[in-house]
């Protein structure tokens, strides 16, 4: 059995009839019966991929037996692979070797996301300028979708901010360039010392 999560979803979902079972609950199919006429399976099929769904915990079944999805799951899983994608501490908080800009860091952020914006001008700076670094890399172009997805990953846990107000703040400080709906992070973007933290 596979134990990193993205392997275990990849052999899941390796099955046809359990991808258009997972589909039709996603899309609100509420029982096994409405689950096969959705995803045109046969009630056998339906039963062991529903099954099967339920043991890797993807799906779930409330208390009156509604089917749903576990979408928490999938949220943690994101997190976990934030994570180890990032490998650089991102668990335990950021370090960037200077005591005091780790300070305001660990304050801000945690575990790979933000939980607020310091409303101190030169804190925000430097908390910005961490996101831009950690999140993307210079001169690689990224479209406004997927910025959106890596700076909501960033909001998740906070009710302070959203990406967009996000990613107005990392334009504006010029740690991504907008041009026609396409961002890049300039490879000189943020490289000044953090002077005046305080």
């Amino acid at each position: 059995m596979a134990t990193d999560p993205t392997e275990q979803l990849v052999r899941l979902f390796a099955e046809e009839t359990r991808v258009r079972a997972f589909a039709a609950v996603a899309l609100g199919a509420a029982d096994a019966e409405q689950v096969a006429l959705a995803a045109g399976l046969s009630a056998k099929e339906t039963a062991v991929s529903l099954r099967r769904l339920r043991e890797q915990g993807v799906v779930t079944a409330g208390d009156a037996g509604e089917l749903g999805v576990a979408y928490g799951l999938f949220k943690e899983y994101a997190r976990a692979a934030a994570r180890r994608e990032n490998g650089n501490g991102a668990a335990t908080g950021p370090a960037s070797g200077d005591g005091a800009t780790d300070m305001v860091l660990r304050t801000f952020v945690r575990d790979g996301r933000l939980v607020r914006l310091p409303a101190r001008w030169t804190r925000k700076k430097l908390v910005l300028r961490h996101i831009a670094e950690q999140t993307f890399e210079p001169g690689v172009e990224y479209p406004e979708r997927t910025v959106n997805d890596k700076l909501r990953a960033w909001c998740e846990d906070s009710d302070d901010i959203d990406h967009v107000t996000l990613r107005r703040y990392l334009v504006d400080l010029h740690h991504l360039c907008r041009s026609e709906g396409i961002y890049r992070r300039p490879a000189e973007a943020g490289r000044t010392p953090a002077a005046g933290i305080a």
